[in-house]
């Protein structure tokens, strides 16, 4: 500097001149803090609670409040800390970082925190004395001399591209998969790259590229091993590694395994969220290089926007075990084995969400060759309705096994979900099928129509007479459900599905349900195969909505049909009901050609009947009916709305009272008493010879 000499003319010097520090530090946005480590409490002078974005007298002066007010980002908070507590324990006199503070609209700002630290007689840390400054300033130039603003712009884009490529990863897997494709080394600006994440305590290095360089003891380490990937774990800090000799002199033992690859220089680049280290990222050059201050800047950046990103993934998996894990323990555990029947069902979470919903399915082994198919869906996709769904599943099986007609078993239904004081209602689709005569009684509930697929492979929709869905009908007091029957012919299929199923973004439902068709037609028959292409047509497309299907074959050859079935209602006190059920009786087995046992099988259906009659307040319903199987079997059942279970006793002394059971045991080949709702059905059966 050369002296000038003052004239009269230039004017004296200030009457503050020379200044002092503290205008010199204010003009220069430099604040200062005072942290007293013994007791916890920092003084911030206004230019530091300025930068920090604190008003004056808006800070309580302890440390840990400090960290509450979310002005520094985690991440770079997290990364401070490390920093401050290295120094203090190896008995540094200072440290200086840059890290980023938040502005009161919510931008981000850059700023450099440098602080002295005096220590005790004895070498124990007890005094910070530091400066706070702005630094936005200072990293928006270079500090390289030479250095285009093409080359600056390149690396900014570096963290901007990164962040943006990673903003479509849903989970950990799809971050691994960014690493591991040879186009992330061009978004990166490196020569090869590695990740490795925390697992149990132990580093995992789970993507390398552009290609695999596989080094014998590095797929798995711990952090205390001497590696960069562990030293930035252990320490928050990243490092910043510019020549071999550099390379060899700190990790000879992986300088000796990697040398040969051509590494010269790399960045090390550890990976916190939450203020806990998830992992690093390493980035390597072939060529020795240095880092300026604005380059490891835009690594920072890069690190914290990239263990967002990895975090936001890890969260989504946590989420999405635990989705499925109470979705999976809501559905059956197995399908159980059906005679007479085959029996495909399949459930697919949705590729978008939270992958969990309320849709269900079910199988009910029922006595006497029926069974119940139940597909339905809860409101809603997340934990609540899986819980309302595994609960109503749960009642709606127990109504169907205490032996309640259809309707009543889905007016039940609607009445526990009501009565739950959930906001959540369910629609649902209930099939009582009898797999002998072949006869389907439906019922639905707001649910969409099942399909039928015949035995020619032309399918079509079944229209099926519906109800409220549960929930709502009990809420307005409609609990009737209209009973739809079909049947069932050996070799057709009834498949029942979710909306999930045939529904997309933008398209008629019932264009979807046509489209089914045309699939359901042109598939296999059999239902384990036709149902795996559905779940191959559903994960084809992108869709916000779980799927559930259940599909039910009757078995048998194509055009087998049984005997037929008949019924007749008798009041309890209708003589020519009774006289015509039993006209009824004969008049069917001899046109089954049962006439070698048409004496036994018409004593036990009176008896039936009329023991009915005589001990219930009620009507009673005889049913007989032919039995599909490898062998001619006949049925008698007799209906009545008691629950008293009868049972078999000696006749009393008058041989009067007590021969009803006694005579059906000794005549038929097997009979038996099912619970039926509010009432029973004793039923008997009688294999038939060839005639």
């Amino acid at each position: 500097m050369v002296d000038r000499e003052v004239t009269p003319a230039s004017g004296a010097l200030p009457d503050d001149w020379p200044a002092r520090p503290e205008p010199i530090l204010v003009r220069n946005r430099v604040g200062t803090f005072d942290w007293d480590l013994a007791s916890g409490r920092v003084h911030l002078d206004r230019m530091a609670l300025a930068i920090l974005g604190l008003p004056p007298g808006g800070f309580s002066g302890r440390i840990a409040d400090l960290a509450r007010t979310g002005r520094v980002p985690r991440a770079d908070s997290a990364r401070l800390d490390a920093l401050v507590a290295r120094a203090l324990k190896d008995g540094s006199e200072s440290y200086g970082t840059y890290h980023r503070v938040r502005g009161n609209d919510g931008s981000l700002h850059w700023a450099y925190s440098q602080g002295h630290i005096e220590r005790d007689a004895a070498g124990r840390p007890c005094r910070i004395l530091g400066l706070l400054r702005d630094a936005d300033a200072e990293l928006a130039l270079s500090d390289r001399p030479g250095e285009s603003d093409g080359e600056r712009r390149h690396q900014t884009s570096v963290v901007e591209t990164t962040t943006a490529a990673l903003a479509h990863a849903r989970t950990v897997q799809d971050v691994i998969d960014f690493f591991q494709d040879a186009r992330a080394v061009e978004h990166l600006g490196s020569d090869l790259l590695v990740l490795g994440l925390v697992e149990s305590g132990r580093i995992h290095l789970v993507a390398e590229g552009p290609s695999e360089h596989f080094i014998p003891g590095t797929r798995y380490t711990r952090i205390d091993d001497n590696f960069p990937m562990s030293e930035v774990i252990r320490t928050m800090t990243p490092r910043f590694i510019e020549s071999r000799e550099e390379f060899a002199r700190c990790y000879p033992w992986l300088w000796e395994r990697i040398k040969d690859i051509g590494i010269a220089s790399a960045a090390y680049l550890p990976l916190i969220a939450q203020a806990k280290p998830i992992g690093a990222l390493g980035l390597l050059y072939r060529e020795a290089r240095g880092f300026s201050r604005q380059e490891r800047n835009l690594f920072i950046a890069l690190g914290s926007g990239l263990a967002q990103s990895i975090a936001r993934a890890m969260l989504f998996d946590q989420e999405h075990d635990l989705a499925e894990g109470l979705q999976q323990s809501m559905l059956p555990r197995r399908i159980p084995d059906v005679p007479g029947a085959q029996i495909a069902v399949r459930y697919r979470s949705a590729r978008l969400g939270r992958d969990i919903g309320g849709d269900w399915y079910d199988v009910i082994p029922l006595p006497g060759g029926r069974v119940g198919a139940v597909i339905g869906d809860v409101q809603g996709h997340d934990t609540h309705a899986a819980a309302v769904m595994g609960q109503l599943r749960i009642v709606l099986r127990a109504y169907a096994t205490e032996g309640h007609s259809p309707a009543t078993v889905m007016a039940r239904a609607s009445s526990f979900l009501h009565d739950l004081d959930t906001d959540r209602f369910a629609t649902c689709t209930y099939a009582e099928a009898d797999l002998s005569t072949g006869v389907v009684q439906l019922v639905r509930a707001g649910h969409i129509d099942p399909l039928l697929r015949h035995c020619d492979g032309t399918s079509r929709r079944l229209p099926v007479a519906g109800g409220l869905p549960l929930g709502l009908s009990a809420e307005f007091g409609r609990l009737d459900y209209p009973v739809t029957g079909v049947e069932l012919d050996a070799g057709e299929t009834l498949l029942l599905f979710t909306d999930g199923l045939v529904e997309q973004p933008g398209a008629d439902l019932d264009e979807g349900v046509e489209q089914l068709s045309r699939l359901v037609a042109a598939g296999p028959e059999d239902p384990q195969e036709l149902a795996d292409r559905l779940c191959d047509m559903v994960e084809g497309r992108v869709g916000e909505d779980d799927m559930a299907v259940l599909l039910l074959r009757r078995q048998g050859a194509a055009g087998a049909r049984p005997g037929g079935r008949l019924q007749q209602h008798i009041a309890p006190a209708d003589p020519e009901a009774l006289s015509a059920a039993r006209h009824m009786i004969r008049t069917a087995v001899r046109a089954w050609g049962a006439r070698d046992r048409s004496d036994d099988i018409e004593l036990v259906a009176d008896e039936l009947a009329t023991n009915a009659l005589l001990h219930t307040d009620g009507a009673a319903v005889v049913t007989i009916r032919m039995l599909a199987g490898p062998e001619r079997r006949l049925r008698v059942e007799v209906e009545d709305r008691s629950s008293a279970l009868p049972r078999r006793r000696e006749p009393g002394e008058s041989g009067v009272s007590g021969r009803g059971l006694l005579l059906v045991d000794r005549l038929a080949d097997v009979w038996g008493v099912e619970p039926r709702g509010g009432g029973k059905s004793v039923w008997c059966e009688f294999v038939l010879g060839g005639g």
